[in-house]
């Protein structure tokens, strides 16, 4: 049976007028949906008891299952772990700074890039996600910090998964929540991360749609990258470079570049120097990341003092640079962590 949460505003219309209903109840099914956030048919009061019951007999209201909450320390951090209707395990982390509740999904069960540093790399591509499974991520969320009256405001797909792996998903859960009547958040809120798939980031940038787009770059040479990245045999850097700032022209947006230092094989100061050449001129930010252990990847997180060098090269190159200090650590929240712990443990809510 299909989950609602997979049929937009349009399609819940069509749906509506063959089952010899009128169309306009569609704006009010998505109202309870998608501003109420219910748990039951029963909830929509103002439908008529047999449009409820036809509702019911056609879909299915709930696609996740919270296995697991933990939050971190400092509470800056909150990791989810959800149980889907077949079993699999996928996550999302809720960020919390100052004015901003951000929210990063998953769009895959498992990834096929197979980053070197990443958790959701070690378990390979299990299976996509549909969109109703991608948006509860959002809601169930939302509804969390709606007890104490705030709201997701931030969206980025930057969890489990590639999501142009995923695109048709991944773009439908973005119109979902960019909709007025859905969840109405600011495209220029919502953040779509990818490795490089040239087509669809090429497909995205016609897609007319205001969001970020971040290239997780992570090395300045296609041969670091290949090592780093075993997906980027796929793509010459040049190549992907040239769809981010085709990205970049059709929607009128700078793009990040995340680079993420590991120690002793992409940190070193002449790499800053062949990652300033690659990017100068480009309507970019690079986004410095240090590592996040992974428990058993033989990774080091670079010292302090090689971080600052390596940004002082970009600074002094007039490469727009940020250095995002990694949050979390302390209940593994970087992708995919918490989900391969938990693949051997009971399924117990916590």
């Amino acid at each position: 049976m299909n989950n609602i949460y997979n049929l937009s505003l349009e399609e819940l219309a069509v749906w509506l007028q063959e089952s010899g209903e009128k169309s306009f109840h569609a704006k009010q099914i998505f109202h309870w949906l998608y501003q109420k956030r219910i748990s039951s048919w029963e909830e929509m009061s103002n439908l008529s008891k047999t449009l409820r019951e036809k509702l019911k007999n056609n879909f299915t209201l709930k696609s996740l299952t919270l296995v697991k909450q933990v939050d971190s320390v400092d509470n800056d951090t909150t990791k989810f772990l959800w149980e889907l209707s077949d079993g699999q395990l996928v996550e999302s982390v809720l960020i919390r700074a100052p004015e901003r509740r951000t929210v990063c999904v998953s769009s895959q069960v498992g990834c096929p890039a197979r980053c070197a540093f990443c958790a959701s790399g070690k378990q390979g591509l299990k299976r996509n996600l549909d969109v109703a499974e991608i948006i509860q991520q959002v809601l169930e969320i939302d509804g969390t910090l709606a007890q104490i009256g705030e709201r997701v405001c931030h969206v980025v797909f930057m969890g489990m998964g590639e999501p142009f792996e995923n695109y048709d998903a991944v773009t439908a859960a973005i119109r979902r929540l960019i909709h007025p009547e859905g969840l109405n958040i600011s495209q220029r809120k919502i953040t779509v991360s990818t490795v490089g798939v040239v087509d669809k980031i090429v497909q995205f940038a016609e897609e007319g749609l205001k969001t970020n787009l971040v290239l997780s770059l992570h090395a300045p040479t296609q041969d670091i990258r290949k090592k780093i990245i075993p997906y980027a045999r796929k793509y010459a850097i040049a190549t992907i470079l040239d769809a981010m700032l085709y990205f970049a022209q059709k929607s009128g947006r700078d793009i990040t570049y995340e680079y993420t230092l590991l120690e002793g094989i992409n940190d070193l100061p002449e790499h800053a120097v062949q990652l300033a050449k690659l990017v100068k001129g480009h309507p970019c930010t690079v986004n410095l990341i240090p590592y996040n252990k992974v428990e058993g990847l033989r990774l080091s997180r670079p010292s302090r003092e090689s971080i600052e060098e390596f940004r002082q090269i970009l600074v002094d190159a007039k490469i727009p640079t940020t250095w995002r200090y990694t949050k979390g650590k302390d209940i593994a929240a970087a992708c995919g962590q918490l989900a391969l712990q938990t693949k051997t443990l009971p399924m117990i809510a916590e």
